[in-house]
């Protein structure tokens, strides 16, 4: 383990609130909610009670994604921070288990840590643990939507060689490829040339892992999706009836991804902000997806952003794969 740097007593914590005027949460779901194929974004499922139901999703015996994640930290975070190299400033996109993150912090020991999320709970949550945990790190706190572009401001008076963008858990399987791609060219852009990208991704496998992965019979994965409708009807003034509607997931071959879908079981209506949506028996709205790559098609993706690859780590049963890769 590495020997802890000096640094000072006690770091600086500041939380920045980047988000556009307006309820872009509103416009969101009533956007979403008028297309054919009924959908909602899934940076919405990760409130706080969403970002709980998450911790026990990854508790599930088939969910491999987040034990493989960890194995491949526990074993290779050194190898990670030396490829990142001494005074790197850190950009995490999305505030999920900060677990992964401690431990390559530990590693890395950034003199800058910067968290990027649209939930200001969450990330402040998370952003709160890690200074707690780590008096020394100087941590900032972003509430932003990092789907769109976003500009960090300078922070003067660290000692910062390279900036990293780090895009943990299966951040990047939950766009598609070109909205994976506009992602990282917005990464590109803030960690600039000779700049780094870690990143997580979930390899292609057997239709019955994924799936498997996808689906629980405890339903606690139906009960992390469905807490997106308790969340509008509580946030957006919604009538959903949680108890007339359903979960399931499946993969899709062709397009190489799996797809959460909540699923009305019955014809009903239901209004959102004043604005009447009909559904009818067995419809679904579209919740999450989660693409995966060959090593192959991930690394052609990221160079089309301005990424070169130089490093890869996957666990031990190659389930998963972790990318590190420089900005050219």
């Amino acid at each position: 383990m590495a020997q802890p740097q000096q640094r000072p007593a006690q770091g600086v914590v500041r939380f920045y609130n980047f988000l556009v005027q307006g309820n872009s949460f509103l416009d969101d779901a009533l956007k979403g909610m008028a297309q054919a194929q009924k959908s909602l974004p899934s940076k919405y499922l990760y409130d706080r009670r969403g970002c709980a139901l998450f911790e026990k999703v990854c508790e599930l015996p088939d969910y491999y994604l987040d034990r493989s994640e960890l194995a491949i930290l526990r074993e290779h975070a050194g190898a990670m921070a030396k490829f990142l190299g001494a005074d790197c400033q850190l950009i995490e996109f999305g505030a999920g288990l900060c677990r992964r993150t401690q431990i390559l912090i530990e590693q890395l020991q950034p003199p800058l840590y910067v968290l990027i999320d649209i939930d200001g709970e969450a990330m402040q949550a998370t952003a709160d643990g890690l200074a707690q945990q780590f008096p020394w790190l100087n941590t900032i706190g972003v509430r932003a939507d990092d789907a769109r572009a976003l500009k960090l401001p300078e922070f003067v008076g660290i000692p910062i060689r390279k900036k990293a963008a780090y895009f943990p858990g299966a951040k990047l399987g939950h766009f598609s490829p070109d909205e994976a791609i506009a992602l990282l060219k917005c990464a590109r852009r803030m960690v600039g040339t000779g700049g780094a990208l870690l990143a997580t991704v979930d390899l292609k496998k057997d239709t019955a892992l994924l799936e498997a992965a996808c689906n629980d019979a405890a339903g606690v994965i139906a009960a992390f999706n469905l807490n997106l409708l308790a969340r509008i009807n509580r946030e957006l003034g919604a009538d959903f009836q949680l108890r007339r509607f359903g979960y399931k997931g499946l993969y899709d071959a062709h397009k190489g991804r799996t797809q959460m879908q909540i699923e009305s079981l019955a014809a009903q209506l239901v209004h959102v902000d004043g604005a009447r949506f009909r559904f009818g028996q067995g419809e679904t709205i579209h919740t999450e997806i989660s693409c995966k790559y060959s090593v192959e098609e991930f690394q052609a993706l990221a160079h089309r952003a301005g990424f070169a690859p130089d490093q890869i780590w996957t666990d031990a049963e190659g389930l998963f794969s972790m990318h590190g890769m420089i900005a050219i």
